[in-house]
């Protein structure tokens, strides 16, 4: 079979799918259909806002569907309609039987881990936040079990120490495109022989990857330098790690923090102590030494450096972190 013969459906939703889609498109696949996420209101005006997979298919006049449950009836007899012979998932949601089993050649997902690594909603940011110097990106045939399906392949990506989560979610949208259209080549041309993810070796223990919520992000100061780097490395620069700051009078203001350095040296300060010199540098004790905030963002003002930040805004260490 040739590509232009391989009736493909594509489900997405944010801008890490966007890439993969079009990848496809370019590469002159055929894609006969796209489902995305029904339109809701987003920001301050609450106006109606299209996700950016649907943003892109419309710029490519790609037949589109937005279901708001994915087992209706109608939207099960529009998507048997388009007769796909293979479907990809790239960020979209969990699918019912009914939907992934329909292709005579399967679905097949594009998941931003190294499988059976990081299972679940947020792989990059929990690869991140754990301190990892390494993930990757996996196609895998799904199956009852959200991210248990066989491995068909797999690309290992590095993470430095200075990246946050923006630069590994680009690193690997990048890639993961091209892997997306190996799979589908590979497909093809019969030579997919998918693994077992029980059967795949290890390293170390296995780590979830849930969801992560406006609590989930709240820092912990009395972590470790290390700790709390990563941590706001793997939030940053959404949903972004925060804390409370503390006045002299006892009243508190969330702080989302972006950008920090390490500083590792001994002290007896208790964790959150802030020491600054009101103009340069801000920096928090923690367990084993301090981390330098380097970029934050105060209630209802935009995103700053910590000098500029210090320009308009009286710091003196009469503050403190909340830390307990």
């Amino acid at each position: 079979m040739k590509k232009e013969d391989l009736r493909i459906v594509y489900m997405g939703t944010p801008d890490f799918a966007v890439e993969a889609l079009r990848c496809l498109v370019e590469g002159g696949y055929n894609v006969v259909g796209v489902i995305t996420m029904p339109d809701k209101p987003a920001g301050r005006g609450h106006q109606i806002q299209y996700s950016p997979v649907k943003q892109y298919a419309l710029e490519q006049n790609l037949p589109l569907l937005q279901p708001e449950k994915l087992k209706e009836e109608g939207f099960v007899e529009e998507l048997r309609a388009l007769k796909a012979d293979l479907q990809i998932v790239v960020a979209f949601r969990m699918l019912p039987e009914v939907v992934w089993n329909m292709p005579r050649l399967g679905t097949f997902n594009l998941h931003a881990s190294l499988l059976p690594q990081y299972r679940g909603a947020a792989p990059i940011n929990w690869a991140v936040i754990n301190g990892d110097t390494q993930t990757g990106i996996t196609t895998f045939f799904l199956q009852h079990a959200i991210d248990t399906g066989e491995v068909i392949q797999q690309v290992a990506v590095p993470i430095a120490d200075t990246d946050n989560v923006e630069v590994v979610h680009d690193k690997l949208m990048q890639l993961g495109g091209r892997l997306v259209l190996e799979t589908v080549d590979a497909i093809i041309a019969g030579t997919v022989k998918p693994i077992p993810q029980e059967k795949m070796e290890v390293v170390g223990e296995l780590r979830p990857a849930p969801k992560i919520f406006k609590e989930t992000c709240r820092i912990d100061w009395n972590r470790s330098v290390k700790q709390v780097y990563d941590f706001v490395r793997g939030l940053s620069p959404y949903p972004a790690a925060w804390g409370e700051l503390v006045d002299p009078d006892g009243k508190t203001v969330v702080v989302k923090i972006f950008e920090t350095e390490k500083i590792v040296e001994p002290h007896s300060l208790a964790a959150g102590t802030l020491l600054t010199d009101g103009k340069t540098y801000m920096k928090i004790a923690v367990s084993d030494g301090f981390i330098g905030v380097l970029a934050l963002q105060l209630p209802g003002k935009k995103r700053l450096k910590i000098e500029e930040l210090l320009r308009g805004f009286r710091l003196t260490e009469t503050y403190r972190m909340k830390a307990d």
